[in-house]
């Protein structure tokens, strides 16, 4: 059985070590949606980024815990001007294609409503094609906007020219 709750500060640690692993590295690798052929280096995130997240007025993460209490996905949500800012969504590799992520952006789609939003938006890298499909097929679009990657370079370098495009999605 899978549960979503709102992360504390005390899941900082295995939310690191989640996120790392869903998006760089070789043990991204197992999954789907890994970034480490588009982006050198081995973290995402660090344990003093997620905490600055956490404490950011109107935001929060979401984390997926299955029945033994592992926190098996994760994603940082944000009120931002009436829609939802929704980022960093993490699966763990090897749980990936389980309905974890969907399960997730369901979540996140309530708390927009609670929240009186219209409207979820993402941005995505634009080279991860099937990611970019997935979240179509989830009621996303495209909305034509783009621009520049502007990763920080602790957390990863490219190995190309990226660019980011914005999805989005109404809610309510």
């Amino acid at each position: 059985m899978l549960t979503i709750s709102t992360a504390t500060l005390e899941d900082i640690p295995a939310l690191n070590g989640l996120i790392n692993q869903a998006y760089r590295g070789e043990a991204s690798k197992r999954g789907w949606t890994t970034e480490a052929d588009l982006i050198a280096g081995y973290i995402r995130t660090d344990e003093a980024n997620l905490r600055e997240l956490m404490q950011k007025e109107h935001a929060a993460i979401l984390k997926c815990s299955d029945a033994d209490g592992e926190s098996v996905g994760s994603v940082f949500i944000e009120k931002r001007s009436g829609r939802l800012y929704l980022g960093m969504l993490s699966v763990l590799p090897e749980r990936q294609a389980e309905g974890i992520g969907k399960k997730l952006m369901q979540a996140a789609t309530e708390h927009a409503v609670r929240s009186g939003c219209r409207s979820i938006f993402m941005q995505v890298i634009s080279a991860r094609t099937a990611l970019v499909e997935w979240y179509e097929r989830h009621g996303y679009g495209k909305t034509g906007e783009s621009r520049p990657f502007d990763g920080d370079p602790q957390f990863g370098v490219p190995t190309q020219p990226l660019e980011f495009i914005i999805l989005e999605k109404a809610v309510g």
